[in-house]
């Protein structure tokens, strides 16, 4: 059980750094490639420019859980716990939806690619692993809106403070 709650607690922060990691050296590289050698490669762009893609979308389901995206909260000083409490659970079912719905869309687009068996076109490799970003991504944002849910409805129930997360300014 440990072993689950750490990755629970960890997944996208590690899966970050491997995503950032991998297009930091990629991009290093193919500067250094492309300034002292006169020589660059197809698939090092790709390899940073899909690294990016994974590190967007896994950023926003770890903005999620740690109810980091931008927003508007001024009339929330003014709010009591109970309604504080409605209201981000009002907020996190809109985003469920949207993020049901674009789950769905985004799974099409890999299913047509996977149907059709198409490529990219420096790495020759199937582009479904690349396109699976998003519903993956939107999968990950589905699974810590559930856990917003629960924290947020036992939070109701005990009369206790929403989560709002860590604030940038004060």
């Amino acid at each position: 059980m440990t072993l689950l709650r750490n990755i629970d607690r960890n997944a996208e922060r590690w899966l970050l750094l491997v995503f950032y990691v991998m297009l930091v050296i990629t991009m290093a590289i193919e500067v250094l490639r492309r300034e002292i050698f006169a020589y660059s490669s197809i698939w090092g762009e790709e390899i940073v420019r899909y690294s990016f893609i994974y590190l967007a979308w896994i950023g926003a389901a770890a903005a999620v859980k740690e109810r980091a995206h931008i927003r508007i909260d001024v009339v929330m000083h003014y709010l009591g716990p109970r309604p504080k409490a409605l209201l981000y659970i009002f907020g996190d079912l809109v985003m469920f939806a949207v993020a049901v719905i674009a789950l769905y869309w985004s799974y099409e687009a890999v299913h047509v690619s996977a149907k059709f068996g198409s490529v990219t076109d420096g790495l020759r490799v199937s582009k479904v692993w690349f396109l699976m970003a998003v519903p993956t991504g939107f999968a990950l944002m589905i699974w810590r809106l559930i856990q917003s849910f629960m924290r947020d409805i036992k939070s109701l129930r005990d009369g206790t403070p929403v989560f709002e997360g860590d604030k940038l300014f004060d």
